[in-house]
Order: C-alpha cells, then sequence, then structure tokens
C-alpha cells in the first residue's frame, strides 16, 4: 500500500472521530442504540476512498476505539462497546463503507451526485441495517421485526446524511477530481 492510501485512510478514520464529536441522541426505543452523525463516517469513506481503502478507515478506526479511545459519540470507547446493542451498527460500519465504495466503482461513469447517493443508501443504510438490526435483536429483548420497527427512527437521519455526503462527493469532485479514489482507474 502506497504511502498516500495510508494518509488517507487515517484522514478518514479521523473525520469519522470528528463526527464522533457531535452529540448522540439517546432515545428510550431501538435497544439503546443512539442516533449519531457517524454513520455519515462510513458512507463518507466508501464514497471517497472506494471499497478497501474506506473500509480499512472504518477498521482504523475501531482498532483505537476497542484499545479505549473515546472517539465514539458520547466518548464511548474500549471493548464493551463491542458488546452493546450498537454492536451491529458499529461493525456494519466497515460493511457500509465497503459496499458504498463499491457501488461508487461500479457506478464510476455515472454523474457523481446520484453514484454517490445510491452507494450512500445502499451501504449507509441498506447494509448498515441490515448488521444494525441483528446485532440489536441479538443484545436486547427485541425480535428482528420488532428491531427493525425500531430501526425506522433512525432513517430520516441517515436519509440526510445521505443526501450530504453525495454532496460532499460531487463538491469536491468539481474542485479536486482526483481526490473521488472511489472513481480512480
Amino acid at each position: 500500500m502506497k504511502d498516500r492510501s495510508l494518509v488517507q485512510i487515517a484522514l478518514y478514520a479521523a473525520i469519522f472521530a470528528v463526527l464522533g464529536l457531535l452529540p448522540r441522541l439517546d432515545l428510550p426505543i431501538a435497544g439503546g442504540v443512539p442516533i449519531t452523525a457517524q454513520s455519515m463516517g462510513a458512507m463518507l469513506a466508501g464514497v471517497m476512498l472506494g471499497a478497501w481503502r474506506g473500509a480499512l478507515a472504518i477498521v482504523l478506526l475501531l482498532f483505537v476505539v476497542a484499545l479505549g479511545a473515546p472517539l465514539l459519540a458520547g466518548g464511548r470507547g474500549g471493548l464493551g462497546v463491542f458488546f452493546s446493542p450498537s454492536v451491529g451498527f458499529i461493525f456494519g460500519w466497515v460493511a457500509a463503507a465497503f459496499v458504498a465504495g463499491w457501488i461508487m466503482q461500479l457506478l464510476r461513469k455515472a454523474p457523481v451526485f446520484p453514484a454517490a447517493l445510491v452507494a450512500s443508501v445502499v451501504g449507509g443504510i441498506v447494509v448498515l441495517y441490515a448488521f444494525g438490526i441483528v446485532g440489536m435483536a441479538l443484545k436486547t429483548q427485541l425480535s428482528l421485526v420488532d428491531a427493525a420497527k425500531a430501526s425506522l427512527v433512525f432513517l430520516p437521519g441517515d436519509a440526510i446524511k445521505a443526501v450530504l455526503t453525495a454532496l460532499v462527493a460531487q463538491t469536491v469532485a468539481r474542485g479536486m477530481p482526483e481526490a473521488l479514489l472511489s472513481r480512480a482507474r
């Protein structure tokens, strides 16, 4: 892996961590899984870096979190977060970034905004919720159906994050197209 790729992976891990500084919203529903801005970090990492680099950025962040760094929303960190009702979403961020990047690569000939929007919705919502719902059901007393219903509370915010991710990708592509690594080749 080239030095530039390592720097880009570290940069998006840092962006993901910064999104954790935004306040989280704890709800009594959804098994205690908070609403955070960090799912947008997974969308951005995949859309901007591509499948492998985007997923590696999230893996890097999760490694640092596992070491105890309080980089998740609300200042959470340490191994305990991997045993919370959020565990499905936490591991789902890796898959979300990978799928978002993969879709961006598949749609590299399409205009940036719609490609990034589709990639963000499929990776950052559909794939992320698939992991999150299963994790929530396993760590709470909710059935898969009830966990899916509870996850609907996240949908409006995640739809906004997908649009914002697409806007960021389009803006970056206009000013510095080579920074959109997911479309390179």
